[in-house]
């Protein structure tokens, strides 16, 4: 899974990406710091069942914090858009190909609206125009990808596959197509589309292929009275309040083994003496993970994957009873699901010759046998019975 960063330049974007990641990106307050994309991991927390079956779990694909089951994600962050990127202003959107592979993006805007829409220090400057300037910005992209490719595409009688094929690089399929053509009511036959068609078409589609959840950033910066009033100009998106700079340093400190900080906690303990600037920073940023029940950066990344992208966590196991593997390892992987998945999506994804010859799976918390088409749940422990 993968998790794409954008938005306009100097809202704190690199801080965000190293605050998840704990990748050292190139951060500064002015404009374009980035200009190659950033890689790195970070992880969404959920609960462990392992409390349920008594003992302490073996974490494979995972990491598991206390009682914190951290599932990894691969992120992406990309340089800033600015208005006018699609006519090469700023730095272009040559580098948005590097997101055509996200499952979702994650826009960071600033809540605190000290910046403006080409990242330039100011009085203040409306968050939500930045939203609305980047989502431009990428219908422009998308419809700019299918204006030139449309000699190819009027030539095929049914548009919905040629389309797909077009933009095969998202990751898309035909139905998807269909369902972005509709809601426009827009011909898939023959494509003769004009440029606002093109734009229309673009916008819904990529609502569908890569859903957006707003980071809300430097909120300690700005307090909730601003968070609340973006929230209601961008109803209908998911906006999180956080503060990417707050989190990197606890995790900074944390690591230098001056405090034990668990991500997305609203607490923390002081291992070592501090000197008094860093004793008054941290109490500082105590004081606002208290009152904002954590620095929102871990459930920035739940709400992109659990929210968005609507993922469950499955365990498989191959000993129901004690909920481990063939090696005696509990609870060993923790596994995204789409909701939805089914026993058989599972096997498929553990194993294709397990899935070949599925019989069914079993419920390891009730023991309850399961059909192939059983329907997996948020947290399910399932063994899958093969004949091979």
């Amino acid at each position: 899974m993968l998790i794409g960063l954008v938005g306009a330049p100097n809202k704190g974007k690199s801080t965000l990406f190293s605050a998840i990641t704990t990748v050292d990106a190139e951060i500064a307050d002015y404009p374009f710091t980035t200009i190659k994309p950033n890689m790195g991991v970070g992880y969404v927390a959920t609960n462990c069942p392992e409390s349920a079956i008594g003992a302490k779990c073996n974490p494979r694909n995972s990491l598991c914090s206390g009682s914190m089951r951290m599932i990894p994600i691969s992120i992406i962050d990309v340089a800033g858009l600015v208005p006018g990127a699609n006519l090469g202003k700023g730095m272009g959107t040559q580098f948005l190909n590097d997101l055509i592979a996200a499952d979702a993006l994650i826009q960071v805007v600033d809540v605190s609206g000290k910046s403006d829409l080409n990242g330039n220090p100011c009085d203040w400057s409306d968050p939500s125009l930045e939203v609305e300037m980047v989502f431009r910005e990428l219908v422009e992209w998308v419809s700019g990808i299918i204006t030139r490719h449309a000699a190819s595409i009027l030539k095929r009688q049914d548009g919905a596959k040629a389309l797909a094929e077009v933009l095969s690089g998202f990751g898309t399929n035909a139905e998807e197509i269909e369902r972005a053509a509709s809601a426009n009511n827009l011909s898939l036959s023959n494509i003769k589309w004009d440029a606002d068609s093109a734009r229309r078409f673009s916008s819904t589609f990529l609502k569908l292929n890569k859903p957006i959840a707003i980071a809300a950033n430097k909120l300690d910066k700005a307090g909730q009275g601003k968070l609340t009033e973006l929230k209601k100009k961008l109803e209908g998106y998911t906006v999180i309040g956080c503060s990417g700079e707050m989190e990197l340093a606890l995790r900074k400190a944390s690591k230098s083994g001056a405090i034990s900080y668990a991500p997305g906690s609203d607490l923390f303990s002081v291992k070592t003496a501090l000197d008094s600037s860093k004793s008054a920073a941290l109490s500082y940023i105590l004081d606002f993970i208290k009152k904002n029940g954590g620095t929102g950066v871990d459930a920035l990344m739940n709400a992109a994957v659990f929210g968005l992208l609507g993922q469950i966590v499955v365990y498989p196991v191959e000993n129901e009873n004690k909920w481990t593997d063939r090696y005696g390892n509990v609870l060993p992987d923790a596994i995204l699901m789409d909701k939805g998945s089914t026993a058989m999506d599972l096997a498929r994804k553990v194993h294709t010759e397990m899935a070949e010859h599925m019989l069914y799976a079993i419920n390891a918390r009730t023991k309850e046998r399961l059909s192939k088409e059983y329907k997996l749940a948020y947290g399910d422990v399932i063994k899958i019975v093969s004949s091979k």
